[in-house]
């Protein structure tokens, strides 16, 4: 494991710089900070997301309206209910990023091994793979 990134307190509005070594500790602590803070907003947004697909089931059930607000009801449920998945999905990955960062080999290649690459990684902190190995991966699917 590298230096303890988890402890490392950056400067405000710190951005990581091509002229600083790959992955160093700073660029480590920043992306870590980065996940955490999504997943902790994922993990609030979820709660909320849950909470109303349960009000709403629970005013559906009560038997409120005419079936035109059930089915309102039913399409808002379904909605939130897809939002939750989405959200799960996302959650998985930026666990699996953050375990990453972990054992070493966030912003290297799941494929290569290879450097993913700063620009790459600032705008798309959760890949896995080079802008090369993502393309060739979406041209076979």
């Amino acid at each position: 494991m590298v230096e303890n990134y988890k402890n490392i307190e950056l400067p405000a509005k710190y951005t990581p710089k091509k002229s600083e070594p790959y992955m160093c500790p700073q660029q480590l602590a920043y992306f870590y900070q980065l996940l955490t803070a999504q997943k902790e907003e994922l993990l609030h947004d979820t709660d909320s997301t849950l909470s109303a697909v349960r009000i709403a089931e629970k005013t559906d059930t009560e038997g409120v309206g005419d079936e035109s607000d059930s089915a309102t009801f039913e399409q808002e449920i379904t909605m939130n209910l897809r939002m939750s998945e989405r959200d799960n999905n996302l959650l998985k990955k930026i666990n699996a990023a953050l375990e990453r960062i972990e054992n070493g080999s966030y912003g290297y290649s799941v494929v290569s091994g290879e450097e993913i690459g700063l620009s790459r990684m600032l705008a798309r902190p959760l890949a896995t793979m080079t802008v090369e190995e993502q393309e060739e991966y979406e041209k076979r699917k």
